[in-house]
């Protein structure tokens, strides 16, 4: 087991994917954010069922980074309720996972910003 975690979510549009996605690889939050387009969810809101465009984002980051691209993402996401899900990284390429652990700047105290910055 590692330190390095995938961290998943899911945007309404292309350009909200890139805004979050450039926003937490700036702040060093993550190493890298792959944006998977065009997918299709289909999911249960408020007891229906819903079905919707979305764009897939893969977080690359570590543990002690987690809780803030959480907070993160929901300061800068559309939806009321953005998915978040963390998974952790079991092994992998030293050398990959070694330019996470450099891409990723130790977390500073500090607020999220709003959707509007």
């Amino acid at each position: 087991m590692t330190d390095k975690r995938i961290v998943l979510t899911t945007a309404s549009s292309e350009a909200e994917a890139r805004k979050i996605a450039r926003f937490i690889v700036e702040e060093r939050l993550a190493a890298c954010v792959n944006i998977v387009p065009h997918i299709t969810s289909v999911y249960r809101w408020q007891d229906h069922v819903e079905e919707a465009a979305e764009w897939l984002l893969v977080i690359k980051t570590t543990l002690a980074s987690f809780e803030k691209v959480q907070k993160t993402i929901a300061k800068l996401h559309s939806y009321e309720m953005p998915e978040c899900l963390c998974l952790a990284i079991e092994d992998g390429s030293p050398k990959y996972l070694a330019w996470i652990a450099e891409s990723v700047a130790a977390p500073l105290a500090g607020e999220a910003p709003t959707r509007e910055e």
